[in-house]
């Protein structure tokens, strides 16, 4: 149940009281455990840090993963560790702001810059939150279409009417969201977790990765790209977002209690970005490991991805090779060849060897596995 108080007074440090509290729906609704071990302290706090999360891992992020691993192989791993490192102190200084302030990001805006500042900062920052959800918006529509055909228009608006079913999941409880969207992570990692089983990186290519280099300011395509990573990680939602969404934990409001409730939630938004970089490295590691590996290094659009991916992995071999590529086509039987006797039988090609030279001729030139 939530517990909503509205300050009539400014507190210290402040030049305004605050008002509604944020979320106020669900404000205080997540009870916590004041006593007890560190874990069960600890389990009451996982969630919010998920949620900001999925924020780290939408289709922009996705596709200049892409696009680096498909160009560079896995030089620019270190750039997406560092985007992450800053992330996870951007966002726990917003669950420091939440837990120790009892505001969030935006009526701490409100409260520090005068009013003839604050509505244009409010202008600027809708707009900027807009335009990085617009990528999760395509984003669904562009995933909708490409597995079950679903034109991007009525993609769209599917993604839109979305909204409206974690309105409902709110009135059942905050936890009952937090839970639906743990759920599809894990989906995620399952999906990749196979996918990068299949690709079979050069583990040892993937730690040097990580290790900072300067070919990264040194080349200039390179350098846009790590730019890109950066830009598609550091969200200016997630801010807004994560220093409301700790303030659904009830705790108490002496300054142990909340130096304890800043700890737990720094080490649950920890964890959950640790995840979120775990996915975007695999992204990379996956392109680096297809794409880059075949010489394939221009690919960046999540459709591309999708017709590309299947025949490299091999998990559609058998379409793959039915479009009989010139390499995987058997010897066919000329009139000079059928004068001077038969020929001994030539075998297949290996899977391997069927989807490497399948992923080599141009899409243009390329028949659909229905056709003859």
């Amino acid at each position: 149940m939530a517990v909503e108080t509205v300050e009539s007074a400014p507190q210290s440090g402040w030049n305004r009281a605050r008002g509604t509290p944020s979320l106020s729906e669900v404000f205080g609704s997540i009870a916590t455990r004041p006593t007890g071990s560190f874990w069960r302290k600890l389990v009451t706090f996982l969630g919010p840090g998920y949620l900001v999360a999925v924020g780290y891992m939408d289709p922009g992020n996705w596709a200049t993963s892409l696009a680096g691993g498909s160009k560079f192989g896995y030089a620019l791993l270190t750039v997406a560790l560092l985007s992450n490192l800053m992330a996870i102190l951007l966002q726990a200084l917003c669950a420091r702001l939440g837990i120790g302030a009892g505001r969030d990001l935006a009526q701490a805006c409100r409260d520090a810059f005068p009013r003839w500042a604050s509505w244009p900062l409010w202008v600027i920052t809708e707009i900027a939150i807009c335009a990085t959800d617009l990528a999760e918006v395509i984003g669904t529509a562009i995933g909708l279409n490409l597995l079950f055909g679903v034109p991007l228009e009525i993609g769209v608006v599917i993604t839109a009417l979305d909204v409206f079913l974690i309105l409902w999941l709110q009135n059942l409880g905050f936890r009952w969201i937090e839970a639906f969207i743990v759920t599809l992570l894990g989906v995620i990692a399952v999906c990749f977790a196979i996918q990068i089983a299949l690709a079979n990186p050069d583990w040892a290519s993937v730690i040097r990765g990580f290790a900072p280099t300067t070919d990264v300011v040194r080349n200039p395509d390179m350098l846009y790209l790590a730019i890109g990573i950066i830009g598609a990680t550091v969200m200016p939602h997630n801010l807004f977002l994560h220093s409301g969404v700790v303030q659904t934990r009830r705790f108490g409001e002496s300054v142990e209690e909340k130096r304890e409730a800043v700890k737990l939630a720094t080490i649950d938004s920890t964890i959950a970005l640790c995840f979120a970089l775990l996915i975007n490295a695999s992204i990379l590691i996956l392109a680096a490991a297809t794409f880059n590996k075949i010489g394939q290094t221009d690919v960046s659009e999540l459709g591309d991805v999708h017709k590309l991916i299947a025949p490299l992995l091999g998990s559609a071999w058998a379409p793959t090779c039915s479009t009989r590529p010139p390499t995987c086509r058997p010897p066919a039987s000329s009139s000079r060849s059928a004068r001077s006797g038969p020929r001994p039988p030539t075998p297949w090609p290996t899977a391997s060897a069927c989807s490497s030279a399948a992923a080599s001729i141009p899409p243009s030139r390329r028949r659909s596995p229905g056709r003859s």
